[in-house]
């Protein structure tokens, strides 16, 4: 309920997510936005989410349609996933159509039209989109004075080939413009972004049971901004990555799989910020690694997965060694014991880079979880702990940043599925407990991080009937700290109606924060930081052209 269709305002229902209303991104047990990475295909996304103005919530930039599985990692990821130090978000996308697809969809602020043509070995499909929420302003004004309003054009396409019986080809291109411009805190600001994604990938099967991954993806960002700080200053942001991944894996035995991989990411910064005082920056970064993976039977009902990484940073000359081991005990079919721990590091960003007396070393941070899983029924419960420990975190001092900062984040995670209450109706329910503190950035003390709340809660109900589904969530989270002061708790009541009117119209619609609550997300100079605006209302129509089934938007 109130997602939306996004990705990531749907995993935000989800026990170990932390709601940080005022830009929407994934937090994830007590960590940063950054140190959740995305993953499509098990090619890096180097900018996942969409611009938006100012202490507005970001969408996910990639339709949930273009994807059939999505395994979000809360923490204890294998060797293979590295750069994040927090959680990894890896999403498969859909295999090749077996026919043709042709549709459009409308809505209040967005028009789309796309389409698939099936072939013999794969099929291409085809998107283009665009965004502008002038007419949406106008019937539901919000606090900012717009002078352009906020639009989006973009454009994607994909390639699924299966040229073997035992291999597949898939390759996805993906562009969007953003612009915009309103008065903020005594300025204009306008913004315009470019963001270019390629990815590329190709798996099979050899002889002896040896499976093969080979795959590339390129990320580019083009971001211009006037009036960023203050009037009349400008900043121009470039970057670039390109990550190059391989992987083969075997069966040794029965009991015995391995894995051996390799990957580099290729990454290229630069910042022009022009007043009174003028700043440049402009790097480039080699980050090589090597990870290798054993999955083992040791017993009957008991499992592990045993991994290292090691990852190289040209900027510091450093090599890092990462190893991590998970453990999985099923004493029966209903439950699942499992224990994890390991290493994991990221780079700064390059605006923190930018702002260091000398380059900083990868910030490192050590996983412990614990968890336990029981299905009785149509029930599905989960109970997870963890604990983060954070070091050579970013500090700022006396106007640079060193590597002296350090944390700890530490809690536990509660999921209940149920759906047996009454017929057609799903019940989930999660909740997290988190504690976190942290001495970085401009902290003068070890304290909770600004983004962090210690009590999240989450009820969501979905119901659905014939071709009706009703979906509704109410998300509670307590105060966070800022400027020496605990805001408000948060809470919003969110709800969605999908209609299938016919056998080619689906008519969906979504409203969230129901009550109209005023939540506030923490204090700028004494100001409280709140949306533009309190609610969201959303409606939209999706037809099929050509099959002779309803037609889902970038379905393809």
């Amino acid at each position: 309920g109130g997602s939306c269709g996004d990705i990531v305002g749907a995993l935000q229902s989800l026990p170990g997510t932390q709601k940080v209303g005022e830009d929407g991104k994934l937090y994830v047990r007590g960590g940063d936005s950054e140190e959740c990475q995305t993953y499509i295909n098990g090619m890096h996304v180097l900018r996942p989410y969409t611009t938006t103005e100012p202490n507005s919530p970001s969408r996910g930039r990639f339709s949930p349609f273009l994807f059939k599985g999505i395994n979000f990692s809360l923490g204890g990821y294998d060797a293979e996933y590295g750069q994040a130090l927090s959680s990894v978000l890896p999403m498969e996308t859909t295999d090749a159509a077996t026919s043709d697809k042709f549709g459009v969809s409308a809505s209040l602020i967005d028009w789309n039209i796309g389409g698939t043509k099936a072939t013999k070995t794969g099929s291409w499909s085809m998107n283009a989109a665009y965004m502008d929420m002038g007419m949406y302003n106008r019937l539901f004004p919000d606090n900012w004075t717009w002078h352009k309003p906020y639009r989006q054009l973009s454009g994607e396409t994909q390639w699924k080939m299966e040229p073997t019986t035992s291999s597949v080809w898939k390759t996805y291109l993906g562009f969007d413009r953003t612009t915009l411009n309103l008065d903020t805190d005594g300025r204009t600001l306008g913004l315009g972004e470019s963001n270019l994604y390629m990815n590329s990938v190709a798996r099979g099967t050899a002889r002896g049971g040896l499976s093969w991954f080979a795959g590339m993806a390129g990320s580019m960002v083009w971001e211009d901004i006037d009036g960023a700080i203050s009037a009349g200053d400008r900043y121009r942001h470039r970057l670039g990555e390109v990550h190059v991944k391989t992987k083969a894996s075997k069966s040794l035995s029965s009991a015995v799989k391995a894995t051996l991989g390799g990957e580099t990411f290729l990454r290229h910064a630069g910042i022009d910020y022009r007043s009174a005082a003028d700043d440049h920056y402009s790097a480039n970064i080699h980050l090589p690694a090597l990870f290798a993976e054993a999955q083992c039977r040791l017993a009957r009902h008991l499992f592990a997965e045993a991994s290292l990484r090691s990852e190289y940073t040209s900027a510091v000359h450093h090599w890092s060694l990462l190893p991590r081991l998970l453990l999985n005990y099923r004493p029966t079919s209903n439950w699942l014991l499992t224990l994890s721990a390991g290493k994991y590091t990221q780079e700064a960003t390059d605006t923190i880079q930018a702002r260091s007396r000398e380059t900083l070393c990868p910030s490192p941070a050590r996983h412990y979880i614990a968890g336990a899983q029981y299905h009785f029924g149509k029930t599905h419960l989960r109970l997870e702990a963890y604990y983060k420990r954070y070091s050579h975190l970013p500090l700022l001092r006396q106007g640079g940043y060193t590597a002296d900062g350090h944390g700890v984040s530490q809690g536990f995670d509660l999921y209940v599925d149920n759906n047996s209450l009454i017929p057609y109706l799903t019940t989930t329910l999660s909740y997290s407990y988190n504690d976190s503190r942290r001495f970085y950035l401009d902290y003068s003390e070890e304290a909770m991080p600004q983004y962090a709340s210690r009590h999240n809660l989450r009820l969501s109900l979905k119901y659905g009937f014939n071709t009706w589904n009703f979906a509704l969530t109410d998300s509670y989270a307590s105060g966070r700290k800022s400027e020496g002061r605990t805001t408000p708790y948060y809470n919003s009541l969110d709800a969605s109606i999908t209609c299938l009117a016919s056998k080619r119209v689906i008519v969906y619609t979504s409203l969230s924060n129901l009550l109209g609550r005023k939540n506030i997300y923490g204090y700028r100079n004494g100001q409280p930081i709140t949306n533009g605006s309190r609610r969201f209302f959303y409606i939209g129509i999706f037809v099929s052209l050509k099959s002779n089934k309803a037609y889902d938007i970038s379905n393809f």
